[in-house]
């Protein structure tokens, strides 16, 4: 009986501690719609306190968010034994309907612009989703096209990679969403 007694009093704490938190977190919220939809700031995530300077913050949410997105497009690639350099190759290729084009301008078109193409190529090589050629004009040079295998893991990536991008519309509208793009084309002087 005594033991019963002390549970209830345990219980009857830990319940009136959860509504005291819970209250705080609400009292926060102005409407039961803003409950569902709170997102975490950037101070919350980092578990820092307030970025005071607007620029600072800004920019460490833009890096922070830009990690966050390729980690999710990671996670969806890695089945299929891609990077997400390795799918832009063939997100590139595939633009160029079917003629060849050289490192450079592989390197040159990249999301992210890095020097170890060739490696990334030779990848792509040895899974036969490329094919190489030796360039007619110049024989330093090598010409890059995509194969039927690379068009083929294309069609089942894609759907994948658009599902995930269409969870940002949920988030935000087709206007703030042309906002973000406008500004973060500013922040580079674009």
């Amino acid at each position: 009986m005594l033991f019963a007694r002390a549970c209830q009093v345990q219980i009857r704490a830990i319940h009136y501690s959860y509504l005291q938190h819970l209250s705080l977190f609400c009292s926060n919220i102005v409407s039961f719609t803003e409950l569902v939809t709170y997102m975490p700031t950037i101070e919350e995530i980092i578990k820092t306190r307030r970025i005071e300077d607007p620029y600072f913050r800004a920019l460490l949410n833009v890096m922070y968010t830009g990690n966050w997105m390729y980690r999710r497009i990671d996670n969806i690639l890695k089945p299929f034994d891609l990077t997400e350099p390795q799918y832009n190759i063939l997100r590139i290729l595939r633009g160029q309907n079917g003629n060849a084009v050289g490192l450079f301008e592989i390197q040159n078109r990249m999301v992210q612009q890095m020097s170890n193409v060739s490696r990334l190529v030779e990848k792509l090589y040895v899974k036969e989703y490329i094919k190489r050629a030796e360039c007619a004009e110049n024989r330093r040079k090598v010409d890059i096209i995509i194969t039927q295998q690379g068009l083929d893991v294309l069609k089942t990536v894609d759907p994948l990679i658009d599902k995930e991008f269409a969870t940002l519309g949920e988030n935000i509208g087709k206007e703030d969403a042309a906002l973000l793009a406008d500004l973060l084309d500013k922040i580079r002087g674009e």
